[in-house]
């Protein structure tokens, strides 16, 4: 059985608490190994050896700390089928969805290579009479990021990237459910030439996000998961004097209009709908076709579809999706099932009876389909992570742009049409933080911010792009005058441009 231990101080350090949680294998049900679960005082060593070693982190220049980030590239890529084995065994989704999984990642890394551009401040020569203004990027000194399940390459990778590139030291808590390719990147770094300790992981329950939390050396904290996890990670780490940026839930909702290209709407339901056993936080999770043609027109091609979705064990290349990533997360979603049929939705397809041949108590289940879903349901308000798809008739564009617009989420939404007068009114007035028009899935590239808006995100800054630059450092300006042998005297005004 394997033993995932913490990565501290540039080794691997076995857990220290007595308490440990098992791992298991999404495709089996089996157990894989135990997790140690870190206390507070592991935590904090964590935090100690990440505070000595920044300094001489930070006084590296830029371009040196890029280098070790392209050397981590180069490393990743070569191990690359490993770490997507480790990644789709560990969570359940399919070897060429935890391929994506990793390239998104390094996709960030590949930015975070700019940083000797990013960090690049601003000169005013003259500014005043002999006066000089310029300003500085700093990093803050050791930071955190507490990740989800859902992607366990990708999401630290977005987090720890900009944050190396920026000169700080970093402490990852990713979660207890799918912790081995954590592990696995924190030895690349190292093996890249990260000095030991800038980069460190603890694995651990709420004991150790609290820790992180209240820790007085921990100057900012992102975080993904859940809505009321990320709201009460905000709180916490704002009330204890730090930045944060959390991220939650979302309910993404998909506008079909009248003159969309049908085929293309419902391959781009199926994909976004049902990859990954819908464990994303930008999956479609609600169709909103306008006017009742659109809508039969949609069910009469999607729900065939839905039907004939190949689900496998995540080393199957044929498969659609796998299994979900616990044994919980399964029966949670089946609940949900059963909560829309009881309030009168029409459950069109019914995947919950989808057992897997020879994988018997794997988390395996099938695809459903909801229709005639309303907006009071609670299939509809609340997000089911799960692969469920609920379409909502819409009676013209108006109602479908307020769906989208008055849901307490408002992380990822999708617009298919061939009118473009739409499609710009609808990217203009919707209140959702990323849109997609004839692109069902509006993950930026790297080097644009990814985050939602509402009840999806909490804090002022999002990730990647420029504004992961700007939360990991802070800016210094410094006024300089240098004297001219002329004495002028004290002056007792504020200082202006006069």
């Amino acid at each position: 059985m394997t033993k995932f231990p913490h990565f501290i101080g540039g080794k691997r350090v076995e857990g220290k608490s007595g308490r440990f949680s098992d791992v298991f294998e999404p495709m089996t049900g089996e157990v894989r190994g135990q997790l140690a679960l870190a206390s507070r005082a592991e935590v904090r060593a964590a935090v100690e050896n990440a505070k000595a070693a920044q300094p001489a982190w930070a006084a590296t220049n830029p371009q040196r700390r890029a280098r070790v980030l392209m050397k981590f590239l180069d490393l990743v890529h070569k191990d690359y089928d490993a770490l997507a084995d480790l990644l789709a065994r560990e969570h359940g989704k399919t070897i060429a969805d935890a391929r994506g999984d990793i390239q998104r990642g390094l996709e960030v890394v590949e930015y975070s290579i700019g940083a000797p551009q990013m960090m690049k401040g601003e000169y005013t020569e003259g500014a005043g009479p002999g006066i000089d203004i310029y300003s500085m990027r700093q990093p803050l000194g050791v930071v955190a990021g507490i990740t989800p399940f859902n992607f366990p390459a990708m999401i630290p990778l977005w987090k720890c990237a900009p944050a190396l590139a920026c000169g700080n030291a970093f402490i990852l808590k990713p979660s207890e459910r799918d912790p081995g390719v954590p592990l696995r990147l924190a030895e690349l770094f190292l093996e890249a030439g990260l000095p030991a300790g800038v980069f460190n992981v603890v694995n651990g329950d709420k004991e150790a996000v609290d820790a992180i939390l209240t820790d007085p050396d921990i100057r900012a904290v992102g975080f993904v998961g859940s809505t009321p996890i990320a709201e009460y990670v905000f709180k916490t780490a704002t009330a204890h004097g730090k930045r944060a940026q959390c991220f939650g839930g979302a309910k993404n909702h998909m506008i079909v209009m009248p003159d969309a290209d049908m085929d293309q709407a419902v391959d781009a339901l199926i994909g976004a709908g049902y990859g990954s056993a819908g464990e994303r936080c930008m999956a479609v999770s609600v169709a909103v076709p306008v006017g009742e043609k659109t809508a039969d027109a949609l069910m009469q091609k999607l729900t065939p579809r839905v039907e004939s979705l190949k689900i496998g064990p995540s080393t199957d290349p044929s498969a659609d999706f796998g299994p979900l990533v616990t044994k919980e997360a399964l029966q949670r979603v089946k609940n949900y099932v059963e909560i829309g049929v009881k309030e009168g939705a029409k459950l069109v397809v019914d995947g919950r009876g989808f057992k897997m041949q020879g994988y018997e108590n794997g988390y395996y289940m099938g695809g459903c389909l909801f229709d005639h879903v309303t907006k009071d349901m609670r299939i509809y308000k609340e997000e089911i992570f799960g692969p469920v798809l609920s379409v909502v008739r819409a009676k013209d564009y108006n109602e479908g742009l307020a769906l989208a617009s008055d849901h307490e989420y408002g992380n990822g939404v999708a617009i298919f049409t061939r009118d473009g007068d739409a499609a710009r009114d609808f990217a203009t007035k919707v209140d959702v933080g990323m849109v997609g028009v004839n692109v069902p899935i509006p993950v930026p590239l790297a080097y644009y911010t990814f985050g939602g808006w509402k009840r999806s995100a909490f804090g002022d800054l999002n990730q990647h792009g420029p504004d992961a630059f700007r939360f990991y450092t802070k800016t210094k300006t410094v006024t300089s005058r240098w004297p001219t042998g002329v004495k002028e005297g004290a002056e007792f005004v504020i200082p202006t441009m006069s």
